[in-house]
């Protein structure tokens, strides 16, 4: 059996720690803080999917932080974000291929026998558990809109 997320994290910061690889070790802290966070507003111990669930979030986070910045010309700023993001996507799970994102749009519309967009709920609702941490949510939303339109 695999070690869980967290304490892949933890190990990970330590080595950050050893290697003196300070924004590593800054991202890592950042991860760490938000899963104990979550931790301590729900009083137990968290399981993988609520990590995976987590560092999700914090990827998102930084996806809307780098649009905002880019847009504000902050590239400076963008570029810290892209390098947390890229730290934190490494412990998630591998990221679904357009391919695989298409395919499970194909399956949940033909499973579901959705044709208009009060559907929207339904498919998204197969989709979400097979894609969460491994795909953009809001991509496979604007995928879904498109193909329903």
């Amino acid at each position: 059996m695999s070690t869980p997320l967290k304490e892949r994290i933890v190990a990970d910061m330590k080595a950050a720690m050893r290697d003196k690889n300070k924004e590593r070790l800054q991202t890592v802290r950042l991860v760490l803080a938000a899963i104990k966070q979550a931790e301590v507003d729900t009083r137990e111990v968290l399981d993988d999917a609520a990590v995976s669930a987590i560092l999700d979030k914090l990827v998102k986070q930084r996806r809307d932080s780098i649009q905002q910045y880019d847009a504000a010309g902050r590239t400076d700023l963008a570029d810290q974000e892209r390098a947390e993001m890229a730290v934190i996507q490494e412990y998630l799970p591998e990221q679904l291929t357009d391919a695989e994102i298409d395919e499970l749009i194909s399956e949940a519309l033909a499973t579901t026998g959705a044709s208009s967009m009060k559907d929207m709920g339904k498919i998204m609702g197969m989709i979400k558990p097979k894609a969460q941490g491994r795909a953009d949510m809001g991509k496979i939303s604007t995928l879904i809109k498109s193909r329903l339109a």
